[in-house]
């Protein structure tokens, strides 16, 4: 079996386990980190090796991009200060003690290379703890602040590792020079990133309606920030990342329905399957890593990847205490600073777990030096790595929902309360409208206005019993049995849909009829969740 055909099969595989972990509400990530250490035990299998610069340039950018599209500016800048002191503060103190660590308990870590395995792991992915949080009803601003620190972490995160891995590759590192070079390359990749986004964005004014176009600018874009920023020799994360905020920003300007709906889909998928290969690479690694790294027995490697791992889990708890009692000294009487909750401090804490892109860095490390010779210890920086995102992601996000009931922590109303206002808020809206535009219409029947009308109002009936914590047992179960009803009949049209195609009938019109029954049936289900 080819190694394509091979890799194709474990991925196969994968998404299959991925699915099973949605039935019983485990995080996807969780199954990978597993499934790529079932994948090395399997005897027998070749081993896989990627050119660094090809890990770099496939993994990288989709994977911040996706993240990027998919975070909420305004919440970004609600929690700006935590943010910052998490996504900066926290990786250079990782960077810094994770190094001490490596240098004083593993052998044969130089500096340069300690401080490589420490920007390796100093970045977080909270797809996993996040949605457990969002699972646990906890309140919005603490996962939108996890949701932001993984965004910005990941571009401070690779920038000192760009600087890490330049000193052991060439052997030289000057601080000075290194920091003039930093606010090059930290504004000069925002300012790349911003300037394509503005491009894209008038691009996609041109194209509007065209869906298949747009979808597909969207999707070139942060290959393009990327390469256009390292040939300028500036960060090509930062790029990849101020257009992606950018454009999510403005996608609702620019953006037809259509391109939208399959911009979040598409991305979605490209990130399940990044992260998928991803695991699959590092199961089909793991196996010939721990063969060839002879220096060092199994039990030795297990021995010095569990201090690694506990030094990132410490080092994280240390920090986002020390922020908070920092926090409480500049502003004791501030009580919206999420920081200041104990308990939240704690979960803040406990969810650092590291995933992809962290992995994606350890296997995007130079085969040789600048000499000739090989990297040093890089299958310990990989191996190392992996054990780190096992410890984080598999331990502790399967132990983070009992942290979260052992504190006791109750969901968050405020959130469903907000939703409800804006929901009143946009039917509220809408009969001003009618009642502006079409009451004095001629054109319009009073029939025709009254059944506009009553849809908005039942609405805002219905809302304004939840929000005041009270629920139509009547009306709540008859619209839950409309609800179960339309998908049923969604269903009867879709079969006889799908016979009258294979009887001959009109291909194209059918085609278009089931796509309309499945925007509609994600309609329904999407209302369905939100009542549950």
């Amino acid at each position: 079996m080819s190694s394509v055909a091979l890799i194709v099969s474990l991925l196969a595989i994968v998404t299959a386990l991925a699915a099973l972990a949605e039935r019983i509400r485990i995080a996807s990530p969780i199954v990978l980190v597993l499934a790529g250490i079932a994948i090395s035990l399997i005897p027998g299998l070749p081993f896989v090796v990627l050119r660094p610069d090809v890990v770099i340039l496939i993994f990288l950018p989709p994977l911040i991009y996706s993240a990027a599209w998919n975070t909420s500016w305004s919440d970004f800048k609600a929690n700006f200060r935590p943010i910052l002191l998490l996504a900066f503060g926290l990786v250079l103190f990782s960077t810094v003690g994770i190094a001490w660590v490596m240098h004083t308990f593993v052998p044969g870590f130089s500096w340069p290379l300690a401080f490589v395995m420490g920007a390796t792991v100093a970045t977080t992915d909270p797809v996993a703890g996040t949605s457990i949080i969002k699972q646990m009803g906890l309140p919005r601003r603490v996962v939108a602040i996890l949701e932001a620190e993984s965004l910005v972490n990941d571009a401070t995160g690779l920038i000192v590792y760009r600087y890490a891995v330049a000193a052991v590759t060439t052997g030289q590192f000057v601080l000075i020079e290194a920091s003039g070079q930093f606010l090059l390359v930290v504004s000069g990749g925002i300012g790349i990133g911003l300037a394509l986004a503005w491009v894209v964005k008038n691009i996609n004014r041109l194209t509007k309606e065209t869906p298949v176009v747009e979808t597909t600018l969207t999707l070139l874009t942060p290959f393009a920030g990327f390469l256009i920023a390292e040939e300028w020799h500036v960060s090509g994360v930062l790029a990849v990342l101020s257009s992606g905020l950018f454009l999510t920003i403005r996608s609702s300007e620019f953006l037809s329905r259509q391109a939208h709906l399959q911009t979040i889909n598409i991305w979605n998928v490209i990130s399940f399957i990044l992260n998928s290969v991803v695991f699959v690479l590092m199961g089909l690694q793991l196996r010939r890593i721990l063969l060839t790294t002879e220096r060092y027995s199994p039990s030795k490697l297990i021995f010095y990847g569990a201090v690694v791992s506990l030094a990132v889990i410490l080092i994280r708890f240390v920090w986002v205490f020390l922020a908070s009692y920092v926090s409480r000294l500049i502003n004791p009487k501030s009580e919206s600073h999420p920081l200041l909750d104990q308990k939240l401090v704690t979960v803040i804490g406990w969810t650092g777990m590291r995933g992809v892109i962290a992995l994606a860095v350890a296997l995007a490390l130079p085969l040789k030096l600048s000499s000739g010779s090989p990297f040093p210890l890089r299958d310990l920086i990989i191996f190392f790595s992996y054990c780190v995102i096992f410890s984080t992601l598999v331990l502790q996000g399967l132990a983070l929902p009992i942290v979260i009931r052992w504190l006791n922590i109750k969901p968050d109303e405020r959130a469903k309360q907000d939703e409800i206002k804006l929901r009143i808020q946009l039917a509220t809206s809408a009969i001003e409208h009618i009642e502006a535009h079409y009451s004095l219409s001629d054109d319009v029947s009073d029939e025709t206005l009254s059944l506009l009308k009553h849809k908005y109002e039942t609405r805002i009936d219905r809302l304004r019993l939840q929000q005041n914590g009270r629920r139509s047992k009547v009306n709540e179960s008859a619209v839950r049995e409309a609800l179960r009803m339309q998908l049923e009949i969604i269903q009867v049209e879709r079969e006889l849909a799908t016979h009258l195609r294979r009887e001959g009938q009109d291909d194209e019109v059918l085609r278009n009829i089931l796509y309309e029954l499945d925007l509609e049936e994600s309609r329904i289900r999407m209302e369905t969740m939100g009542r549950e």
